[in-house]
């Protein structure tokens, strides 16, 4: 064997590779050349050489990270290292105390956050488990049963109804043969498969290879002989997997927070280098000076902020799991709540992907009972796998057939693409069919209407074709029903006896809307989010759907000018549809006329999983943060591509491990209320980062300033840190304060330049209090020769000041009109009043603090009220000012 690939006989392995339009295209006799196979397979010897240059048939698997790096790697975070610099510094000057907290604060957060993102590891392994563990295959010229691990590209496999193909394999030989590609392509219907060649012009949709198995997929009907093409990793499904293990894109969220990060590190080590040196220039004692610079920094850093994130993320997380919706990565709340465009399918998510009977007609248009009778007496009789739509007809109603009895089949072919049934009624005979309507033209000559059998005319075949038009245009699955008395007593039957049959009418199926699907959708557009439709269907179906779902579809327009018989000058009237594109369309434009497309238009048809991806990253582009709901293998990419994930408890295994929220029904109107609970996390989280951002940058600018022109240091380091910790105490409840309507009304985002903006603004108006403070103390109170009490004084107007900032930047409305949450204003007052007592308490000398007359307290409060009507009037302009 070796000697023969050497001189050329036997293709190289990489010969063995054949790009998959030349699969679908090239006759089964240059195919199986091509792979250097035959019918009766491969033998031992190639195989084993095969397996070593392809590899084994198995799905890309992440390689898994060890734990501890896992861990590790939740430090990355811009703040979390700022403060880890900073408890770093104050271990190594002695602020032992302050170092612990920071860091117990630091673990805290990150076990949090580790413990709920290590549950969807699992997710290619899952992935790999759906594939079957069997196939039946020939090798060295017997048929036999292997692992499907060690199949092969050459290998010739055999399949039949409930398998599931276990490499991507073009058809040899197919008799009656469905395959169930909804988890692939999310059509409901099982589609055909035979060994026909395609025309390279038919190659554009993959979903509709006919001649062409993908790995992954279920037989529903039928036997089939396949020559497997790729395996493993090479297959579509394989290339699926590998999307979906790889490290998905940063979401608009962790975008937001990694740009406040880096905000925050950069005027925290500016602010750092200024203190410190102009301190140091001043004579300063150096030691004394790090550590006041190291303390400014600390002050500034919101350093809760990672566990608030955590603690609003879990209860928030635990909200929607009451609605039916489980979160599986927190930090995807914060995008569910920002979210401003949701991709779905249309099949499970609009519709049932529930095939039922919608309507059984004559050739007017009008109810026939008749026409049910016997599709149902059809879909009883046949002996074969039963096809969704026989299951539909046998589930709509029961009909008494006791009359009946069965005397033969003529099986459902692909060719004819019809099944007929041999049935008695009394002593008559009936040869019932069912198929294709155009399948169905072929072999009638009469129609019956009102109970009269006609001769077929030609207006009568039209008028035929038009209502089969007509229910097809409305997105029906349409099958023809025919009959015709059977006067020879035969007992056999044959495809030569569907002929001279009387056409009856037409039975019409469809994927009933889901009966929530339009209270979801309105009340999704009031929560501001817009869906667009990305499914395999065609537009007809899916256009006919979101039309009954309030899209525009199509417009009439006028046309061209046309003079009519009677010399009249008329205008024609033409339909187009419009909001509508196909994959087609998108196939050929580029990514720039794409981003504008995809604005306008909201429903997406035939597209691939590849094609998905191209229009949520073009939405993304265009800056909205787009969500992705999806149920099948198809959708795994798309949901690594989304800010937010979104799959049901009915999906297949890697849709659910690679989701970032797992919703318990599958149902819009659950998305919604999900939406409202990541909305309230989101505020929650703003109010945050704007209370200390604001009110610290406010404060440390004073302290900074102050430091300049005063003989001794505003605070302490140690004062600091307490200022800072004793004012974060009450943001530590801020994830059940109360959420105005207003804020969850629309999406919001977080953005690095309008908290940049706010910190400025507010942080001003901080700073200048802080100032009219200093001047009290110093030239009013002649404090400057009193370094406790001055620093005393101020730390308790610093924090008084950041503790009620907290209740007026909490909302935008007038802060009296919004009512706080229970325990965000319990423990602000409690704070607030031990600022006002800890002068006098026992360990106030640890802290270097000392007793102030109460006029001087009745004064700090007094500039406390000032200030926060200041902050209501700033609040007012800023977001006249900045939105």
């Amino acid at each position: 064997m070796v000697d023969e690939q050497a001189e050329g006989i036997i293709p190289a392995e990489e010969n063995l590779v054949c790009s998959a339009e030349d699969i679908v295209c090239m006759p089964s006799s240059d195919l199986l050349a091509r792979l250097n196979t035959s019918l009766t397979g491969l033998n031992d010897e190639e195989v084993e050489k095969r397996l070593e240059a392809f590899g084994p048939n198995e799905v890309a698997r992440k390689r898994k990270t060890p734990i501890l790096i896992e861990f590790l790697s939740h430090f990355r975070s811009p703040l979390v290292i700022i403060l880890m610099i900073a408890a770093t510094i104050s271990g190594i000057l002695g602020e032992l105390i302050n170092a612990i907290i920071i860091l117990s604060i630091v673990l805290a957060s990150v076990i949090l956050d580790f413990t709920q993102e290590y549950r969807a590891e699992g997710a290619a392994e899952a992935l790999r488990k759906r594939v079957t563990t069997t196939a039946t295959v020939f090798r060295n010229g017997t048929k036999r049963d292997i692992e499907i691990s060690n199949l092969v590209p050459g290998d010739i496999i055999v399949l039949s109804a409930g398998d599931i193909v276990p490499a991507d394999a073009r058809a040899l030989s197919a008799r009656d043969f469905f395959a169930d590609q909804s988890a692939l392509t999310g059509e409901s219907f099982p589609v055909e498969k035979t060994a026909e060649l395609l025309t390279p012009e038919n190659i554009t949709d993959t979903g509709k290879w006919s001649n062409y198995l993908f790995m992954g997929t279920s037989v529903t009907n039928g036997t089939a002989t396949a020559v497997i093409v790729k395996t493993g990793s090479s297959s579509q499904y394989g290339e699926i997997v590998k999307k979906s293990v790889e490290k998905r894109p940063e979401t608009e969220f962790e975008t937001g927070l990694r740009k406040f990060g880096y905000l925050i590190m950069q005027v925290t080590f500016a602010l750092i280098l200024v203190v410190f040196f102009i301190n140091a220039l001043f004579k300063r004692d150096i030691l004394e000076s790090l550590l006041f610079a190291v303390a400014l920094a600390v002050g500034l850093t919101p350093e809760l902020l990672p566990m608030i994130l955590s603690l609003n993320l879990a209860r928030g997380a635990n909200a929607m799991s009451k609605k039916g919706v489980i979160v599986k990565r927190l930090a995807a709340m914060q995008n569910f709540g920002s979210m401003d465009i949701l991709c779905a399918d249309k099949t499970g998510t609009l519709t049932e992907n529930r095939i039922e009977v919608i309507l059984h007609v004559d050739m007017e248009g009008k109810d026939a009972d008749k026409v049910f009778l016997y599709s149902f007496l059809n879909s009883t009789y046949q002996t074969g796998l039963r096809s969704p739509l026989d299951e539909a007809v046998l589930k709509y109603k029961t009909v008494d057939t006791g009359r009946y009895q069965r005397i033969d089949e003529i099986p459902f072919d692909f060719v004819r693409k019809r099944l007929s049934i041999a049935v008695t009624e009394d002593n008559a005979r009936l040869l019932i069919t069912k198929g294709a309507p155009e399948e169905i033209d072929k072999i009638i000559s009469r129609y019956e209407l009102g109970g009269e059998i006609t001769g077929l005319t030609g207006a009568a075949r039209n008028k035929i074709e038009k209502q089969y038009r007509d229910l097809s245009s409305q997105g029906f699955r349409v099958l023809g029903v025919c009959y015709r008395d059977v006067e020879e007593p035969q007992s056999t039957f044959s495809i030569a006896d569907e002929r001279d049959m009387i056409f009856l009418g037409f039975i019409a199926f469809t994927d009933p809307l889901k009966e929530t699907a339009g209270e979801s959708l309105e009340q999704l557009r009031q929560a501001g989010i817009k869906l667009k439709v990305l499914t395999g269907d065609n537009e007809i179906v899916t256009g006919k759907i979101c039309q009954q779902l309030g899209f525009q579809v199509s417009q009439v327009r006028r046309g061209r000018r046309y003079v009519d018989s009677v010399g009249h000058v008329m205008r024609s009237i033409e339909v187009e549809p419009i909001n509508i594109v196909r994959s087609s369309e998108i196939e050929a434009m580029n990514d720039v006329a794409l981003a504008r497309v995809v604005e306008g238009a909201d429903i997406f048809t035939r597209v691939t999983p590849a094609q998905k991806n191209r229009i949520m990253n073009a939405l993304r582009a265009n800056g909205h943060v787009v969500g992705y709901i999806g149920d099948g293998i198809n959708d795994t990419p798309s949901m690594k591509v989304a800010d937010v994930s979104i799959s049901v408890m009915n999906a297949v295994d890697i849709a659910k491990e690679s989701a970032d929220i797992i919703l318990l029904r599958n149902d819009l109107k659950v998305i919604s209320e999900g939406v409202i609970e990541g909305r309230k996390t989101f505020a929650n989280t703003l109010k945050y980062i704007f209370t200390t951002t604001s009110a610290n940058f406010g404060n440390m600018l004073s302290m900074a300033g102050a430091s300049l022109f005063l003989p001794f240091l505003p605070l302490l380091p140690v004062q600091i840190l307490l200022n800072n910790f004793l004012s974060d105490l009450p943001a530590a409840t801020i994830a059940t304060d109360n959420v105005d309507p207003e804020l969850i009304q629309q999406p919001r985002r977080l953005d690095a330049k309008f908290i940049r903006n706010f910190m400025i603004t507010f942080g001003i108006v901080s700073s200048i209090f802080d100032f009219l403070t200093f001047g009290l103390l110093l030239w009013g109170l002649h404090l400057q020769d009193v370094p406790a009490q001055f620093r005393t004084a101020w730390f308790i107007e610093s924090l008084l000041t950041e503790l009620f900032v907290a209740l007026v930047v909490r909302t935008r409305k007038l802060s009296i009109r919004s009512r706080p949450g229970k325990y965000l204003l319990i423990s602000t007052i409690g704070v607030a009043a031990l600022a006002f007592i800890i002068p006098y308490l026992p360990f106030a000398g640890i802290f270097s603090f000392v007793p102030l007359p109460l006029w001087l307290m009745a004064a700090l409060l007094g500039i406390t009220i000032v200030y926060v009507i200041s902050v209501e009037l700033t609040k007012r302009y800023f977001y006249a000012r900045f939105g």
